[in-house]
C-alpha cells in the first residue's frame, strides 16, 4: 500500500469518517430508505442490499432503492423526502462500531486529538452526535457543508487540521470509502481503510492505495505502534 506519511515519531491526531467508520448508522439510514420505498409502492430492501451504499449517503441509497442518480428527473425530490425521514428518527439504532470507544479512549490517553470529518451535512451531523453524546468529545467536527468542497477534495481535512492547529503530516485519516482515502492522500495525511465499515461495491479496499487496511478499530493501535517501531521512534 501507499508510503507512510504520518510523522510517526510525533503523531498529533486521528480523524475518522462518520458513517461506516466511527458509527454504524446503516440500520437507521436503511430504515429511512425502506419507509421511502414503501411510500412509493416499492418493496423494502434487506440490510445486505442497502448496507454497502450507506457511506455514499442519500445518493447511494436512492440509487440502490430507485436506480435514480443526481442528474435524473425526480432524484432531487426523493432526496429531500429521504433526508426528512432520516432526520426524524436519526439515532434509534445507531451505535459505535465494536472497539471504537476503546480506540478513542486509548488515543486520548496517548495525548492524541480525535475528530470527525464527514460528508454528512451539518444539520444531520450535529443532532446525530448530540444524540450519541460521544465521550470524550471530538476535538473537531467537519461536516459536508463546513467547507465549499466535500470529500474527495482535501479541503474538509485541511479545515480540520486548521481547527486543531496541527500539520496534516501529523494526522491520520480513517475511512471506509475510496473518496476518504483520496481526500486524505490529497491532504498529505496517512490513510487507513476501515475494513469494518461499509466499503462500497465498486472496488476492493486493498486497491485504494491506503497506508493500511485495518479490520478492527483496536488493530489501529497495533498499526500505530508498529509504524512507530519501524520509524525508530
Amino acid at each position: 500500500m501507499g508510503s507512510k506519511r504520518l510523522d510517526i515519531a510525533n503523531p498529533a491526531a486521528v480523524l475518522f469518517d462518520l458513517d461506516g467508520t466511527y458509527a454504524d448508522t446503516a440500520a437507521d439510514m436503511g430504515a429511512a430508505l425502506n419507509l421511502l420505498l414503501e411510500r412509493h409502492g416499492r418493496d423494502p430492501l434487506p440490510p445486505a442490499d442497502f448496507r454497502p451504499h450507506v457511506s455514499s449517503g442519500a445518493r447511494g441509497l436512492i440509487g440502490a432503492g430507485f436506480d435514480l442518480w443526481p442528474d435524473d428527473d425526480g432524484y432531487a425530490e426523493l432526496r429531500t423526502e429521504y433526508l426528512e425521514l432520516y432526520a426524524a428518527d436519526i439515532c434509534r439504532h445507531t451505535r459505535l462500531f465494536d472497539g471504537m470507544q476503546a480506540l478513542i479512549d486509548a488515543l486520548v490517553a496517548r495525548g492524541l486529538h480525535w475528530g470527525i470529518v464527514t460528508n454528512k451535512p451539518g444539520w444531520l451531523t450535529e443532532p446525530l452526535l448530540e444524540a450519541m453524546d460521544p465521550k470524550p468529545a471530538p476535538a473537531v467536527v467537519v461536516s459536508g457543508d463546513s467547507t465549499p468542497r466535500a470529500k474527495p477534495h482535501p479541503e474538509p481535512l485541511l479545515h480540520a487540521c486548521r481547527g486543531l492547529e496541527v500539520e496534516p503530516e501529523r494526522c491520520l485519516y480513517v475511512g471506509d470509502d475510496l473518496r476518504d482515502i483520496r481526500a486524505g492522500q490529497a491532504a498529505g495525511m496517512a490513510t487507513i481503510a476501515a475494513g469494518w465499515g461499509y466499503l462500497g461495491t465498486e472496488t476492493h479496499p486493498r486497491d485504494w492505495g491506503a497506508d493500511a487496511l485495518v479490520e478492527h478499530p483496536l488493530t489501529l493501535l497495533a498499526w500505530l505502534d508498529g509504524a512507530a517501531s519501524s520509524s525508530g521512534a
